[in-house]
Order: structure tokens, then C-alpha cells, then sequence
């Protein structure tokens, strides 16, 4: 019974997309990690809870069939900000994300990442040369 279990699963992650745009947070990378783990000796992967098991494919393919999006069809696709569905993609991309950090940064953290001393004594060696230096 394991065995098939474990082909459904499986299956699951051929068939879920994985989305490029979400390096690391993505959905469909994590599904495969966690299934890669539970299911360590492949199809001789013993079970301890079998119905926990079966209830999570069930639950995963319910989300994967989009049933829940047939089951309560919304009237418009839009959003309280009216932003599209592309538009949300783009917006929580990685990339996107990472720019918005790099937006939020305090003006001093950037100029300490910039002018940062790779090693530890480096950095000594740089104030000593700061507070010797003649004040005018």
C-alpha cells in the first residue's frame, strides 16, 4: 500500500507546476523537497500514519484540480486593489521582492555594505586609519 502511495505523490509533483519567478519560496519546489523526505526508501517507505497521509494527498490534489476555485467561482477577477493576476506575479516575484528590500534599506546600512572590510581585522585596520587621520 506504501507503494502506491508513494507513486500518487509522485505523480502529484510531475504534475504540479513549479513557478521560476519564486526562487526558494515556491510551492511546488517545496512539495517535492517534503515528499523527497517522507519518502526516503522510495516505494519501501514505511508509513506510521496512514490516513494522515492519504487526507495531505487529498487536500494537495483538491488545491492542484483547483477545486475550491470551481467549488466558489468569483464574479470578477480583481481584487480590493484592482490589480490583475499578472500584475500580483510580477509584484511577488523573487526578484521584485528583493529590489523592494533593497529599496527599504537605511542610507547608512548601504554605505556600510558598500565600504564594509571583507575580514574581521580588515575592519580595525579601517578605523584606525578613519580616527588617525587629521581633523580639519
Amino acid at each position: 500500500m506504501a507503494a502506491s502511495r508513494y507513486r500518487r505523490f509522485l505523480k502529484l509533483c510531475e504534475e504540479w507546476p513549479v513557478d521560476e519567478t519564486k526562487r526558494g519560496r515556491d510551492l511546488g519546489s517545496y512539495l517535492r523537497q517534503r515528499v523527497a523526505q517522507a519518502f526516503r526508501e522510495g516505494e519501501n517507505t514505511q508509513i506510521a500514519e496512514p490516513e494522515a497521509c492519504d487526507q495531505m494527498y487529498e487536500s494537495l490534489a483538491r488545491l492542484h484540480s483547483n477545486y475550491y476555485k470551481h467549488k466558489y467561482p468569483r464574479p470578477r477577477d480583481t481584487s480590493f486593489s484592482g490589480l490583475s493576476v499578472e500584475e500580483y506575479k510580477l509584484i511577488l516575484s523573487t526578484d521584485t521582492l528583493e529590489e523592494f528590500q533593497e529599496m527599504n534599506k537605511s542610507v547608512w546600512r548601504k554605505l556600510q555594505e558598500k565600504f564594509a572590510p571583507a575580514r574581521p581585522e580588515e575592519k580595525h585596520k579601517a578605523w584606525a586609519r578613519v580616527l588617525s587621520r587629521p581633523r580639519t
